[in-house]
């Protein structure tokens, strides 16, 4: 099953209704009034989104939606009393009742120690803003086209054997919006971004033997989405693999999580490394800084500035300085995922993550180029092979595990037969710290990018 890598084409249309400038000067005005009505500090923020999404089944339109949203966002302090208020409607009326609702509310809360702005030393200036990003490329697709590209891509899906029997849609999305924010601490910066995509759902085999897998394909540029004919064929070939899937009987065993799978186990390890698990003490990985909690081999490293990178941004969602960092360095924390709020609360320096991270990608120095996932399930030897997740069964104050799982059993190396209707279990230390090996074969997942992952044992629960 090749993961398909075929361009599609696309044209440029930025199709906003409201530009910087008018985003600037209604931020400004929020932001006066606010000193007006004599709150300390204030924060607004001006933003557009707009879009299409269209999605068929079996060869008919089922569902076409135009959406444009907009909104105006202000935070307001009076000392270390906070209001937020925000408002749809942007004439100069509805600008200061949302202000005056902001500072209402900040005058009847409660004092909190850690609120306020970021401190001025931390913020980005503009000067220093990064303007190579490249993170907004708008894709000038009509309905009748997103409508025919969704419909050769779940073809495509179809088409591939007589086995794939239905389907549950395929989809068109292209995605673009824009904003504009300032405070009193002296920031002002905004950017355009986009996110376009392709993905399809195929059913294979009939009656209680029916399989379904899916795939997709997602970009913030559509000239380099996967073409929909290659997206359809291999979600198919996923569908297609898991016919005939067995129970198997309780076991531990090694297990291999697919690379799209292991973004997810990267994704617990931010969650549980930031800010706000860790200063209301609900973490596993409590007061882990300098300690090692995965392998010698691993790294996790964090940039924000890889151009299109999904994840990419020249500053955080407060406004504040962002870096390249390794977070994870031979296994040891170097650095948690910290919003000015939480680390005020820690008494620690934010770390730029307001809204979360940026690019992030989990390595071991024992990769090589050959560590294909062929040489993963060769390495993993005789154990599961995990290709779906069921459930929300990770407990991040404990750090207990347990999920539903299906995939596949891998004997010698070598896929032996599909299996499902297994829940696979252990601790999220343990787990982490079992981490044998990571593929090659990396993907990216939103702003996580990792390859298949080897665990060197969990329990596997059958029949």
């Amino acid at each position: 099953m090749k993961k398909p890598t075929t361009p599609v084409s696309s044209a440029p249309d930025r199709g906003f209704a409201y530009s910087k400038a008018f985003f600037e000067d209604l931020v400004d005005t929020a932001l006066a009034h606010a000193k007006k009505l004599g709150a300390t500090d204030a924060g607004a923020e001006a933003s557009e989104g707009c879009g299409l999404s269209v999605s068929v089944r079996k060869g008919e339109i089922e569902n076409v939606e135009r959406n444009r949203d907009k909104s105006l966002g202000i935070t307001v302090y009076s000392g270390q009393r906070r209001g937020n208020a925000s408002t749809s409607d942007f004439s100069k009326t509805a600008i200061r009742q949302t202000v005056q609702a902001a500072f209402d509310i900040a005058r009847f809360t409660a004092e909190d120690p850690a609120a306020g702005l970021p401190d001025a030393a931390d913020i980005a200036q503009v000067g220093e803003q990064r303007t190579d990003l490249d993170l907004f490329h708008p894709w000038a697709v009509n309905s009748e086209q997103a409508a025919e590209m969704a419909m050769r891509c779940e073809a495509a899906a179809l088409q591939t054997s007589k086995k794939i029997t239905n389907s549950e849609g395929a989809s068109v999305s292209a995605q673009q919006a824009h904003f504009f924010s300032a405070h009193t601490h002296g920031f002002r910066g905004g950017y355009a971004s986009s996110r376009h995509s392709f993905s399809v759902s195929p059913i294979a085999g009939k009656g209680a033997g029916m399989q379904r897998d899916a795939w997709y394909s997602s970009m913030r540029d559509a000239t380099e989405l996967a073409s929909p004919e290659a997206v359809g064929r291999y979600a198919a070939e996923r569908a297609l693999s898991r016919l005939k899937s067995r129970k198997i009987g309780t076991t531990q065993c090694p297990v291999l999580f697919e690379s799209p799978l292991a973004a997810g186990l990267l994704g617990s390890v931010v969650q549980a490394l930031s800010g706000g698990a860790l200063y209301r003490k609900s973490s596993f990985l409590l007061d882990s800084l300098g300690k090692r909690v995965l392998p010698q081999h691993i790294d996790i490293s964090e940039d924000p500035f890889i151009v299109r990178g999904k994840g990419s941004s020249p500053f955080d969602d407060e406004g504040v300085r962002v870096k390249a960092r390794k977070v994870i360095e031979a296994g040891r924390v170097q650095g948690y995922f910290l919003s000015s709020y939480s680390a005020r609360k820690l008494s620690m320096p934010t770390t730029g993550n307001a809204g979360g991270s940026h690019n992030l990608v989990l390595s071991s120095r024992h990769t090589r180029a050959s560590d294909t996932l062929d040489e993963m399930l060769r390495k993993l030897g005789t154990g599961l092979f995990v290709t779906e997740l069921m459930g929300q069964g990770v407990n991040y104050v404990t750090g207990d595990y347990s999920r539903g799982a299906s995939g596949f059993w891998v004997e010698n190396g070598v896929i032996a037969y599909p299996v499902h209707e297994i829940t696979i279990a252990a601790s999220m230390q343990a787990m982490l710290k079992g981490i044998k090996a990571v593929g090659a074969d990396s993907y990216n997942y939103g702003s996580k990018t990792v390859g298949s992952i080897l665990i060197d044992r969990m329990m596997v629960a059958g029949s």
